[in-house]
């Protein structure tokens, strides 16, 4: 498919009701608004296309850009490509589809991962700690983690809102997975507060990470 016909394509699956939640949630008005089952439906039919995922990158169309994310290939992006990719984000479900397809496969994503943590740009900063979290669940050789609670404790409340997610998520990985850093990683989730609020649908686990660390660890049992 041409840019042209793959853009025609999203945009014959427009959705009020979606262009609206992706508004109510940060996103800009480029966007069609299809639904996220619709876009993969279209990257199954397109499956792999690096080039074409790179000019549907280069519209800023969200829809756009999150076809992008499924049908680009991460192996052929150089370390400053996707570096440039990450930080020219612009919203939470694009960070979510290009950490899940993207970043987390990328073969020299280590080398990124920590100058990320310490970016100014929230976006990097989120990939960072998105990557943090999935060493710390399985490949936590190497890593300080009470370094990285440390920094958790001290940055998490005056981080930007894009960024304290995935560090919650680090958070709790620490607590999910290393009995020793249990406790500890219990009472800052509690003295922080961070999603203790926060609104779940029936069935799903609070991201408020005393709960999620509690709920995930008598799942194991």
């Amino acid at each position: 498919m041409t840019l042209k016909e793959t853009l025609s394509a999203l945009k014959s699956l427009a959705n009020e009701k979606m262009y609206t939640h992706n508004l109510k949630h940060g996103a800009g008005k480029d966007q069609y608004g299809v639904k996220l089952g619709d876009i993969r439906t279209v990257g199954n039919k397109i499956k792999k296309d690096h080039a074409l995922a790179l000019e549907l990158w280069n519209t800023g169309n969200i829809d756009a850009r999150l076809l992008a994310a499924l049908i680009i290939q991460p192996k052929k992006l150089s370390v400053q490509e996707l570096d440039e990719l990450v930080k020219s984000i612009t919203f939470v479900q694009e960070a979510d589809w290009v950490n899940a397809y993207i970043v987390k496969d990328h073969p020299d994503r280590e080398s990124v991962r920590e100058k990320w943590m310490d970016a100014g740009n929230p976006w990097a900063a989120r990939a960072g700690w998105s990557l943090t979290s999935g060493r710390i669940a399985r490949e936590p050789d190497g890593l300080d983690l009470d370094k990285l609670l440390d920094r958790i404790e001290a940055e998490m409340p005056a981080a930007p809102p894009e960024v304290q997610w995935t560090m919650n998520t680090a958070l709790a990985q620490i607590g999910i997975h290393h009995p020793k850093l249990r406790k500890r990683a219990l009472d800052i989730g509690e003295a922080l507060g961070i999603y203790r609020d926060y609104p779940v649908s029936k069935g799903c686990t609070s991201p408020f990470a005393p709960i999620w660390i509690k709920e995930m660890v008598n799942r194991k049992k």
